[in-house]
């Protein structure tokens, strides 16, 4: 009865290790929060904060290519990064481009043109791509100037920073980046202070 139970558990830990797993992705998956680092400032080092957003996106490589203008063309929907859709979530009601947003889950994407992009947030949420956007389920658009970059962003990125009554998130790749404002709708800021 020993014998097989061996051999039994030999046989398992020999298929569990032939399992093929995926390999990385060329676009891994990231997130950034706000206050920034939140996880690690308030839940590991115990400083006091709420967490107030959370941005979950894919970060493509830039790998000498030419991105906007190009890769991504002007004038369309792009769903700001790579795989499936950017989200970002809020924990509280804020206000994107003088509209009130609900706390609550949402899809990002954006119509970059050479000057200015459109930012949308969309009530749809687990999309891949742009393939499926629906305009008539927008909550707002806005629209956000270009800053050219002279040293160029190799990974699409992501990050909030601390703003007057708000955050700004920033969206940089190639030599372009833009930064979306964000109002806390009851400009009470929310922010992370050492003990």
């Amino acid at each position: 009865m020993l014998i097989i139970l061996l051999l039994g558990t030999t046989i398992t830990r020999a298929g569990a290790q032939d399992k093929k797993l995926p390999p990385l992705d060329a676009s891994p998956m990231d997130m950034a929060y706000y206050p920034v680092m939140y996880p690690y400032v308030v839940r590991v080092k115990g400083e006091p904060g709420t967490l107030v957003a959370r941005v979950i996106y894919s970060r493509p490589q830039r790998k000498g290519r030419k991105i906007f203008g190009d890769l991504e063309s002007y004038g369309e929907i792009y769903r700001l990064g790579a795989n499936e859709a950017t989200e970002i979530e809020f924990f509280r009601s804020v206000v994107i481009g003088g509209k009130n947003i609900p706390k609550g889950r949402y899809t990002m994407y954006a119509i970059p043109t050479e000057q200015k992009w459109t930012i949308i947030i969309n009530r749809d949420t687990d999309i891949w791509g742009a393939f499926k956007y629906n305009e008539a389920k927008d909550i707002v658009r806005t629209d956000i100037p270009v800053v050219k970059l002279t040293t160029p962003v190799e990974p699409f990125t992501m990050v909030f920073e601390k703003a007057e009554i708000g955050a700004n998130l920033v969206i940089a790749w190639d030599t372009v980046s833009v930064s979306l404002p964000i109002k806390w709708s009851d400009k009470a800021p929310a922010t992370t202070k050492k003990k």
